[in-house]
C-alpha cells in the first residue's frame, strides 16, 4: 500500500451510521458517494463498549479498551465506592498515530478528536475536543494557536450546550453552528499549516441522532408522523456532505482520504433501570427508599447486604462487592465467578413489559480483551442488544422506563460505524466486510510508508 502517498486526511463523523450513509441516503450524499465510488467502503465494527470514549482512542492507537485501561467517560479510580476518574488525555498512555508520525518528523494537525484534552505536544498543531471544560482553557498546541483561531474565525465551538433537551429549534441551530465552525477551522488549518496527516472529528451527527431520531424512524416507539423535524437528520447529513465536499476540494490527487465514525446509531426502545432490577433480584439493598428519582450515591447503599450495583449510560456497567477487594465487600473471592455467571444468566433473561426476552448481551472483560488494565466493570451489559439503554437512577420503582433519566434521548449507539477510503494508489475498491475500528491506525501508517508497530492490534486495510 502506498508509500508514495504524500498525505492522509481523516474526516471523523462521530456516530455516522452505515444504514444511512451506505444505503438509505447514499444517493442524497453526492460527496461521500463519490469517495465510495472511487475507493472502498464498509461497516466498521467498533470496540466493546460502543462509546465515544474510548472508541476514538482505540481507533488511533489500535488498542482495545482493556489495554488502554479505561472503559468509558467515567472509570473507577480504585476499589473504593466513590473515586471516579474522568477519561481525558492524561489517561492515554499508548501512542496514537499522530505521536508515531511526530517522532518520524511528519507534520500533523489534529482537530477535535475526542480524548485529546488537555493538549499534548505534537509535531504540528492540535486543537482539543468536546471534553474541554471551556474555551477559557488552554485547548491548543502550541498555546499560541488559540489566539490565531480567535483572530481567524472568531473562536472555536467545542460542543452544543445540551443535546438532551426539548428545545429542538435551539439544538438544531447549535448543531449547525458547531459543524460550520469545525469545518471552517478545518479548511483554515489545511490551507495555512503544513501537514502530512490531518484528522478532524465533528460531533454533530451524534448530537442530531440523539435529539431527532424518533422523528424519521417509523419503527421508533415514539415516532411522530408528520413532524416538522421529520427531515432534520437527512437535511443535516446533506449539510455535512456539502461541508465534506468543500473540504475535499482542498486536497490534491496524492492525498488519501478516509471518512470514519466511531460507532453507529439505532432507535432506543426504552431503558432498563439497572439498580431497580438489582434491588428486585436481591443483589442491591438501599438504606432507605428515595422519595424522588435521583442518581444512586455510595451513601445510599447498605454495603453489608449488597452484592452488586450498576451504572447507567448507553450500555450498562455492573460492579460486584467483593470481600478483600471493596472496603465492605461480602462476596467471597472463591464465589466471584459463580456470582458473575449467575448475574449474566439473569441479565440475559430480562424481558420487556409484555414478557418477551429483549436479547440482552453480557460480556466478561477478561474474555473480550487481550489484557485488562485499570478497573473494568465486572460485567458489561448491552440491554436488548443496545435497543435499550441502562438507567442507573433509583426511585423509579420499575424495571422498565420509557423516559430517559438524563433528559430526552431518541437513539442508542450501535456496533457498526462507517469506513470510507480513497487511496490514490488505487486499492482497495468496492464494498469491504470484516473491517474493525483498530484497523484504522495501521492503515494511516501504511499509507504514509511508516512501519506498523508490532503491538498494534489491527491490520492495514488494503
Amino acid at each position: 500500500m502506498g508509500s508514495e502517498t504524500k498525505r492522509v486526511l481523516v474526516i471523523g463523523l462521530d456516530c455516522a451510521t452505515p444504514q444511512l450513509v451506505f444505503d438509505r441516503w447514499r444517493d442524497r450524499l453526492p460527496n461521500l458517494s463519490s469517495v465510495m465510488a472511487r475507493g472502498a467502503y464498509g461497516p466498521l465494527q467498533t470496540i466493546v463498549p460502543p462509546i465515544t470514549v474510548p472508541a476514538w482512542t482505540s481507533m488511533m492507537t489500535s488498542k482495545n479498551p482493556g489495554r488502554l485501561g479505561f472503559y468509558g467517560f467515567r472509570n473507577r479510580g480504585d476499589y473504593s465506592y466513590s473515586k471516579l476518574v474522568f477519561a481525558n488525555s492524561t489517561l492515554v498512555r499508548e501512542d496514537a498515530v499522530w505521536d508515531i508520525l511526530s517522532r518520524h518528523g511528519r507534520d500533523v494537525v489534529v482537530l477535535g478528536v475526542p480524548q485529546t484534552y488537555p493538549p499534548k505536544p505534537v509535531n504540528g498543531y492540535l486543537v482539543t475536543c468536546f471534553l474541554t471544560p471551556s474555551t477559557d482553557s488552554e485547548y491548543t498546541y502550541p498555546a499560541s494557536l488559540k489566539q490565531e483561531i480567535n483572530e481567524a474565525i472568531g473562536g472555536y465551538i467545542l460542543d452544543v450546550d445540551n443535546f438532551r433537551t426539548d428545545d429542538k429549534d435551539s439544538l438544531l441551530k447549535q448543531i449547525y453552528e458547531m459543524t460550520a465552525n469545525r469545518f471552517e477551522l478545518t479548511r483554515y488549518l489545511m490551507r495555512k499549516k503544513p501537514w502530512d496527516f490531518f484528522m478532524v472529528v465533528d460531533m454533530g451527527i451524534d448530537r442530531i441522532h440523539h435529539g431527532f431520531w424518533k422523528y424519521f424512524d417509523t419503527e421508533h416507539p415514539k415516532y411522530q408522523r408528520g413532524s416538522r423535524y421529520e427531515s432534520a437528520i437527512l437535511d443535516y447529513y446533506r449539510y455535512v456532505d456539502d461541508e465534506v465536499g468543500k473540504t475535499l476540494d482542498l486536497v490534491d490527487d496524492r492525498t488519501a482520504v478516509m471518512v470514519v465514525s466511531d460507532h453507529g446509531a439505532k432507535k432506543m426502545d426504552g431503558g432498563i433501570c439497572f439498580n431497580e432490577w438489582l434491588i428486585r433480584e436481591g443483589y442491591l439493598r438501599l438504606k432507605k427508599r428515595p422519595d424522588r428519582v435521583r442518581r444512586l450515591e455510595p451513601d445510599d447503599i447498605d454495603w453489608a447486604n449488597t452484592m452488586a450495583w450498576g451504572d447507567g449510560g448507553y450500555y450498562g456497567r455492573l460492579f460486584l462487592n467483593v470481600k478483600n477487594r471493596e472496603p465492605a465487600g461480602i462476596i467471597a473471592p472463591q464465589d466471584y465467578e459463580k456470582v458473575r455467571d449467575e448475574l449474566k444468566e439473569k441479565l440475559e433473561a430480562i424481558e420487556d413489559p409484555e414478557g418477551r426476552n429483549i436479547g440482552t448481551r453480557v460480556f466478561r472483560p477478561q474474555e473480550i480483551y487481550s489484557e485488562v488494565k485499570g478497573i473494568p466493570p465486572d460485567l458489561i451489559v448491552y440491554f436488548g442488544d443496545l435497543d435499550w439503554r441502562s438507567v442507573g437512577s433509583i426511585g423509579l420503582d420499575t424495571v422498565h422506563t420509557f423516559e430517559n433519566d438524563t433528559g430526552p434521548d431518541d437513539a442508542n449507539h450501535a456496533e457498526y460505524g462507517i469506513f470510507i477510503m480513497h487511496n490514490p494508489d488505487g486499492a482497495p475498491k468496492g464494498r469491504l466486510e470484516g473491517l474493525h475500528i483498530v484497523d484504522c491506525g495501521p492503515t494511516v501508517l501504511s499509507l504514509l510508508g511508516i512501519d506498523i508497530p508490532g503491538d498494534m492490534e489491527g491490520k492495514a486495510i488494503s
